[in-house]
């Protein structure tokens, strides 16, 4: 089983340097065992992994420099392991700007690209400051809990910590199912005890990827002419 990294070095977690090449060996593929769950726990219904990123603000971040700076920081399977790592992380409240926490089932990165993921989406809330570490914990407890009752298609959870507002999405399978989205945004209202105004946005990974990609070619040219690749996980 990982160790959590300690509160510690999650703030001194370095922003993303962009250095491929001397990031490779440690960000190779491998297949994790399986959990160990003692005796006695209370066993989730799926595996979970936490993960953290960061990276400086406005720097253009490429598919695979983000994928190389998301750090694996622990895996669970029951309560009581997820307890025991999540005492120890720092809250979204006092994390630095440009921090992203990340939750999602154990074999799924937090990526578009993921085999589980390409053909979903997310739906979006941005929050005031003062409010992420408890909508925070609501929503990753209710996520935790079964209580979006759609079955295993929610892939994770993402708070996304920025200067001026704070930002959760709900990362779904399959984004053309709309009675499934339409479930996970009336759970996620309720769940996050969210006001009846709050302005709440559901985009496909598919629309993310294009969009993003539009906007960086009009802007951003390789020496020779050839676009830029590109990738934020909330544009």
């Amino acid at each position: 089983m990982l160790e959590i990294t300690c509160q510690k070095d999650i703030l001194k977690t370095s922003d993303d340097s962009g250095d491929e090449e001397n990031e490779t060996e440690e960000n190779k593929e491998v297949e994790l065992p399986p959990i160990e769950v003692p005796p006695g726990d209370h066993r989730l219904q799926f595996t979970y992994s936490i993960w953290f990123s960061r990276r400086a603000p406005g720097k253009q971040t490429t598919t695979q420099s983000y994928d190389q700076n998301l750090k694996l920081l622990a895996r669970f399977a029951s309560v009581e392991q997820f307890w025991g790592f999540y005492s120890r992380l720092v809250r979204p409240a006092d994390l630095n700007s440009h921090s992203d926490i990340h939750v999602f089932k154990d074999g799924i990165k937090p990526m578009w690209e993921d085999t589980e993921n390409k053909n979903g989406g997310k739906w979006i809330v941005r929050l005031r400051k003062g409010l992420a570490s408890r909508c925070w914990e609501n929503l990753i407890l209710a996520m935790m809990g079964e209580q979006f009752m759609v079955g295993d298609e929610i892939c994770g959870a993402v708070i996304s910590v920025r200067f001026q507002e704070d930002i959760i999405s709900v990362w779904n399978r399959t984004a053309q199912d709309t009675i499934t989205t339409g479930r996970i945004r009336d759970t996620l209202k309720r769940v996050l005890n969210l006001p009846p105004n709050t302005l709440m946005e559901y985009k496909t990974h598919n629309d993310s990827l294009k969009h993003t990609h539009s906007a960086v070619n009009k802007l951003i040219r390789k020496p020779g002419g050839g676009p830029m690749d590109w990738h934020d996980p909330l544009h």
